[in-house]
């Protein structure tokens, strides 16, 4: 054993103590066939996938450390104490990351966004919202062999492998009705929306009212750590090493030969197989600063890297010109209408102190606030513009109030515009680190948006007399063009970062069909960068990419 393997070995066994998660001799041994390179949803995915081979060794690369219980997660609030949960299994807990911060889970200096760098990624910290994309998002906005038609085997597996629901709560009772049965009066009675099962009805996305979906199971976070994850460990061809963050793709001109890593401060190649492949999966900012870092992107950003020693010392000669690195980001701008109601009860979740009664009932079956995210209702319709296209737009009621809003009969409406928007930015890479984040173009930079969605806030604010709502930070007499000019300015209700981030390296021109980065032989992307902006929250589509990939990939692996 090399001086060099046994420091690494060393720091690893040493990083158990921080990240008590699997790291191990085997995760520094290498060739591997396949080295995916992030835990988030999709990286699960493939790599879980690409294991199902017997003969095919796989690494899952994650630079954070554990969440889930199963992975070896224990932060979490006392009165979890004696269970076998972490914060991360309590849905109802999704909320108080805002309030009660992870240093475990959040990623610390490595991004200039809100995000998890953790074993699952996002997935370990959202929502768990988990909507099917409309067969018309995949026909309008991906390219041949990304089509609906194309997707329904991935589509298939998926639902097979990864349970949802939209009653989560296991006494069978929804909770928090009151923003429902009022938005149902308004959207349904008033507006003329149809109360809908959502995934039972995906192709609609105009004019729908219905319960949230989310992927839990067993009145617990679920999502691909569970779903795929617990059984790709199982398979002796298959290792996760967390605690281990990718630094660059080591690569003779346009084949990778392995990834350089950094675990405790010691830098080293984990080397690929002859035919092995480099899967990127690190989500939508992260996956473009790795490439950007491997000397693949624009060469003007490529000279500024160089010039400050982040490339590795790898010459301009071995560069791979790909401008379409980064490019295209995209998040949904999104707006905070607090709504007001005399049969409105809000409720507000807590990390340290639950209402006790609502602790038992979740801690003894899995059941009331705490088996959910929190929220009542999730809506949407389209937006028709005079040249024919169309934007999607969505919307939801969450548990309470926000800011200066927040009394016992007041909620959050939170509206967001989806597919079909036409602003996008790229990403960028700043600061001494050069770490990752998104242009200050990405939101509104076609005024069109804000058209589509100030006309969504009309309609709605049309069908509110008679349901005793009131929304109290904007007029609900306010003219599209007042919509527009509140919605686009910057307040603590409008242009939040949604961290939905996507599209960042799309098909057919940062990658090909096949997800191989343009001017690599054996570099892939599987994650959202590869995903058009969709008409739903991203996760569930981001999983049906991954789902996709795996075919694609592992045809050209045969």
């Amino acid at each position: 054993m090399s001086n060099l393997l046994f420091t690494l070995l060393l720091h690893a066994l040493l990083a158990w103590r921080t990240f008590a998660s699997p790291i191990d001799s085997r995760a520094l041994a290498g060739p591997y066939d396949v080295i995916v390179v992030g835990s988030g949803p999709a990286g699960v995915i493939i790599a879980s996938r690409l294991s199902e081979n017997s003969a095919r060794k796989v690494l899952l690369i994650e630079g954070g450390g554990p969440s889930y219980w199963v992975t070896g997660g224990t932060e979490r609030p006392q009165w979890l104490a004696g269970t076998n949960l972490s914060r991360v299994d309590v849905p109802g807990l999704y909320s108080t990351i805002y309030t009660n911060p992870s240093s475990n889970l959040l990623c610390q200096n490595k991004i200039r966004a809100y995000g998890a760098c953790t074993i699952g990624g996002n997935s370990a910290i959202n929502a768990g919202l988990f909507y099917e994309p409309p067969a018309s998002d995949f026909n309008l906005y991906f390219p041949t062999g990304w089509k609906h038609a194309d997707l329904v085997p991935a589509i298939t597996r998926l639902y097979a492998t990864q349970p949802s629901t939209n009653n989560p709560s296991l006494d069978g009772l929804y909770y928090q009705q009151s923003g429902y049965t009022a938005a149902k009066q308004w959207l349904v009675t008033n507006a003329g929306y149809s109360e809908v099962d959502i995934n039972a009805n995906a192709a609609r996305k105009t004019k729908v009212f219905g319960h949230p979906v989310y992927d839990y199971a067993d009145g617990k976070r679920s999502g691909p750590v569970i779903s795929y994850l617990q059984t790709a460990l199982k398979r002796p061809n298959f290792q996760l090493q967390s605690g281990t963050w990718v630094q660059r793709i080591a690569r003779t001109g346009a084949q990778a030969t392995g990834v350089v890593v950094n675990v405790g401060g010691v830098t080293s190649t984990i080397p690929l197989t002859a035919k092995g492949r480099v899967i990127v999966s690190g989500g939508a900012l992260k996956s473009p600063e790795l490439l950007m870092k491997s000397g693949i992107g624009d060469p003007a950003v490529l000279t500024t890297l160089s010039r400050a020693n982040q490339l590795g010392g790898l010459p301009p000669s071995s560069w791979i010109n790909n401008t379409a690195v980064g490019a295209g980001l995209f998040d949904n701008p999104n707006t905070f209408i607090e709504m007001e109601g005399p049969s409105i009860q809000a409720y507000n979740y807590q990390y340290d102190n639950p209402i006790p009664a609502d602790r038992d009932l979740y801690l003894a079956r899995k059941s009331g606030h705490y088996s959910f995210a929190g929220g009542s209702c999730s809506f949407w319709d389209t937006v028709a513009r005079p040249d024919g296209s169309v934007a999607g737009v969505q919307g939801g009621l969450g548990a309470a109030g926000y800011r200066d809003y927040t009394s016992a009969m007041t909620v959050t409406m939170n509206i967001y515009g989806t597919s079909g928007l036409r602003s996008s930015g790229r990403v960028t890479l700043e600061g001494t680190d050069f770490l990752p984040g998104p242009s200050g173009d990405v939101y509104y930079s076609d005024p069109q948006d804000a058209r589509d969605i100030a006309t969504f806030i009309r309609r709605l604010f049309d069908a509110l007399p008679g349901t005793g709502l009131t929304p109290l930070n904007l007029s609900p007499t306010a003219t599209v063009a007042q919509i527009i000019a509140y919605i686009t300015s910057y307040t603590p209700y409008t242009r939040g970062q949604v961290n939905h981030w996507s599209s960042s390296c799309r098909i057919g021109s940062c990658v090909d069909v096949n997800t191989t980065v343009v001017g690599t032989r054996n570099v892939h992307v599987v994650d959202a960068s590869i995903v058009a902006p969709l008409s739903v929250n991203p996760q569930m589509g981001v999983m049906i990419a991954a789902e996709r990939a795996w075919e694609l990939i592992n045809k050209l692996m045969v």
